[in-house]
């Protein structure tokens, strides 16, 4: 696992600025209104206090996405290296 980039006190719009795919996550708490303003400036702590979810596992959950994203990221563009290695 790489280092814990999420925390509770990050504001729910700054992690969807860090990857948007993340919005899922949110979304299965509850949270449908992450368009709202209020919740670009609402933490992940917050956020589960209102939607009655444990930020603990809110938090590594976005972790643990992330990572699996960053990691098919990886994978997508070595195959995109080798299919231009090989024309």
């Amino acid at each position: 696992m790489s280092q814990q980039l999420f925390t509770k006190d990050m504001l729910v719009g700054d992690i969807l600025r860090i990857d948007v795919r993340l919005a899922p996550v949110f979304m299965s708490m509850g949270m449908h209104c992450l368009g709202c303003p209020a919740s670009q400036f609402e933490s992940v702590e917050e956020a589960c206090m209102v939607h009655g979810q444990d930020p603990d596992f809110i938090v590594n959950t976005l972790q643990s996405n992330y990572e699996r994203f960053q990691e098919l990221d990886a994978q997508k563009a070595k195959a995109q290296d080798e299919a231009a290695a090989e024309a």
